[in-house]
């Protein structure tokens, strides 16, 4: 209860500094924020189970003066603040974290244990920078509804789950959430880069991010004495042949021009030395950027596995495609638009024109539903830390790794200004 009314003080408070500049006020602000992001950071959440971390944003946006929502595709979070007549703007962070146990050695660090989906034990931790993109958001939203005299139109805030499991996107639009609420004009999101100096910001139109699809194949044999192998069929030499095999729809079937990636993450096969098994299992990552090739690589991938088994006289595989995502396109007008107000917010030394990443991101199926959508990434790693990594021959630790961290307060900071500075200007007054 304290804390809520603390918040709802300063949210009174603040309404009265009309026109404050954004830098002043994260300034004057900070500390609140960063005592936000140890909250989140300390109370991680796995995909599927956002359920504090989703109470914790709603009630932060509900003190800001937004009328929210819980609960929609799961543990989703919608947020609406109507202000006159205006565009209707999405913004999205994402509320999951990572079975990763947090070895960063920070006095914050997390140090939630729980149990994994395959039951085994494991830390948990914001190593994907969701905490601080759920810190930024509320601090937006804060501002924003401060200072309402500087903005026109409706904001739509969305706090979405399972994002790392790429099925929150889709649960909260199955949910209705273009329907049931307004169907936005844009929708804008960032993500922290962990290669990427703290202070400056990165962004590109057209592709960013990819289509990635998880594929299952399941070899099958017949097995036998591993002394005998001609009264048997093999399924290990099967999936070494088609291991092989794969990496040919990439190199001599896709225009040279076109990425794409086929990666055999994981085989297995056997029980032990002597013995020739009756299957043999793998595991794909399958990543591409348009959807033509997209379908290709999928096709194909089942065309060689079925050849093999021919080939072997063994009987049909199974390939099962799960847990896809389409590629994440940034809309070629929004990007021009937004990258003015980022170079207009930071100065063009600090604004940089990124490459396409291999990554995935469900923010895609929002583009896809029809919503003109951009993703700018937002540096996290300071200056001096970037040198140290250079000067040990080093790459920075990346997103997902144990000992990944923000330098918080320069990310926080960048991340509020021009978030906000981009909504003011694409909903001005």
């Amino acid at each position: 209860m304290k804390t809520t009314c603390a918040l709802l003080l300063f949210c009174l408070t603040q309404s009265i500094v009309s026109g404050q500049d954004v830098n002043d006020w994260a300034e004057a602000n900070m500390d609140s924020l960063v005592q936000l992001y140890f909250h989140f950071h300390q109370h991680p959440e796995l995909s599927y189970e956002e359920k504090e971390t989703s109470a914790r944003i709603a009630q932060e946006w509900k003190t800001a003066g937004f009328e929210v929502t819980p609960n929609v595709g799961g543990y989703g979070v919608v947020a609406l603040l109507k202000n006159g007549n205006g565009p209707t703007m999405m913004l999205r962070t994402d509320l999951d974290a990572l079975p990763v146990t947090e070895l960063t050695g920070r006095e914050y660090a997390s140090k939630v244990v729980v149990r994994n989906t395959d039951g085994s034990r494991t830390g948990v931790m914001h190593a994907c920078g969701h905490d601080i993109h759920m810190t930024n958001l509320v601090g937006v939203a804060r501002y924003l509804s401060a200072h309402r005299d500087r903005w026109q139109g409706t904001l739509m805030l969305i706090g979405q789950p399972a994002e790392e499991r790429v099925g929150g996107a889709k649960a909260m639009l199955k949910d209705g959430l273009f329907e049931r609420f307004p169907k936005p004009d844009m929708a804008i999101a960032l993500h922290v880069a962990g290669d990427m100096q703290a202070g400056k910001v990165g962004y590109r139109s057209g592709y960013s991010l990819a289509n990635v699809d998880s594929v299952d194949i399941t070899m099958k044999g017949r097995g036998g004495h591993g002394s005998a192998p001609h009264t048997t069929v093999d399924p290990i030499m099967q999936a070494a042949e088609l291991v092989v095999s794969l990496q040919t729809i990439v190199s001599r079937e896709i225009k040279p021009l076109e990425p794409a990636v086929v990666t055999v993450g994981s085989i297995h096969g056997g029980t032990k030395h002597n013995i020739i098994g009756d299957e043999c299992k793998l595991q794909l990552t399958v990543r591409s950027y348009a959807d033509d090739v997209r379908k290709h690589l999928l096709e194909g991938i089942a065309r060689k596995a079925k050849a093999v088994a021919i080939g072997a006289r063994a009987p049909e595989p199974i390939v099962t495609v799960s847990e896809g995502t389409p590629s994440l396109y940034n809309d070629d007008d929004l990007a021009a638009r937004v990258g003015s107000v980022l170079e207009g917010t930071l100065g063009k030394d600090n604004v940089e024109h990124v490459e396409p990443v291999m990554g995935a991101e469900d923010f895609s199926l929002y583009g896809k539903a029809g919503v003109p959508i951009l993703m700018y990434r937002l540096g996290s790693v300071s200056e001096r830390r970037l040198e140290q990594y250079r000067a040990a021959g080093q790459t920075p630790p990346s997103l997902h790794s144990p000992i990944y961290y923000p330098d918080f307060e320069l990310t926080l900071r960048t991340g509020v200004a021009t978030m906000v500075e981009t909504v003011l200007a694409l909903m001005k007054k």
